[in-house]
């Protein structure tokens, strides 16, 4: 990966526990949400630790996001639902209204940990044209449906490996984080109930929490 690209995205720069075990470990644990959250369906966490390979990572929280796995026995896919927690993400729907249904699919970049770029920032965003190939080859099928990686992290920061997140809209609203960003915004787009097609296609390399 070029050194300019992640010089790029750090210019770009503008999320209790379960634990999961992948494949045949299973669940391990349970969590509960964090007080002040929207009103999240039972069974629903928004914090995760997965075990993979030997190793321990987790993911989240970040915000408005809650997820829970599709079957006890294939937790590498979670369900998703995204509410507007604190107006994050719109202004045309009322704070922590349900904004997303989805699917989250578990999967690693195809590079090293000592090639996962690191920040003093929590998230280290990587845009549509900056995201290589064999990236988005990693992609679950539809690939075109999974626009959005956010990866896990540990104590040292952000890892290869993570979700891909496909999001399904529940109403219709304009997607302009709260009114902090503008039609000059990669993130900035019209969103129709259904399939969001025109999600930013984005990698988000997350240090954790610590950082912010």
């Amino acid at each position: 990966m070029p050194r300019g690209v992640f010089r790029k995205a750090l210019r770009s720069l503008g999320w209790a526990a379960a634990l999961l075990g992948l494949g045949s470990l299973g669940l391990l644990g349970g969590g509960a949400v964090q007080a002040g959250s929207p009103d999240v369906p039972r069974g629903y966490l928004q914090r995760l630790i997965v075990e993979h390979q030997g190793r321990i990572y987790r993911f989240g929280p970040f915000v408005g996001y809650a997820f829970k796995p599709v079957e006890p026995t294939d937790l590498t896919r979670l369900e998703l639902v995204c509410f507007n927690e604190r107006s994050f993400y719109t202004e045309d729907v009322p704070e922590g209204e349900l904004l997303f249904r989805g699917e989250a699919r578990f999967g690693c970049l195809p590079l090293d940990q000592g090639e996962v770029p690191a920040s003093r920032e929590r998230m280290i965003p990587v845009f549509a044209e900056d995201i290589p190939e064999s990236w988005l080859q990693s992609r679950p099928e539809p690939q075109e449906a999974f626009r959005h990686f956010h990866s896990c992290y540990n104590a040292a920061g952000a890892v290869p490996c993570g979700f891909w997140l496909r999001h399904e809209a529940v109403r219709a609203f304009t997607y302009d984080m709260g009114g902090r960003v503008g039609q000059g915004s990669p993130l900035y787009h019209q969103v129709d109930e259904g399939l969001d097609g025109g999600f930013p296609l984005i990698v988000e390399f997350d240090q954790g929490p610590r950082r912010e």
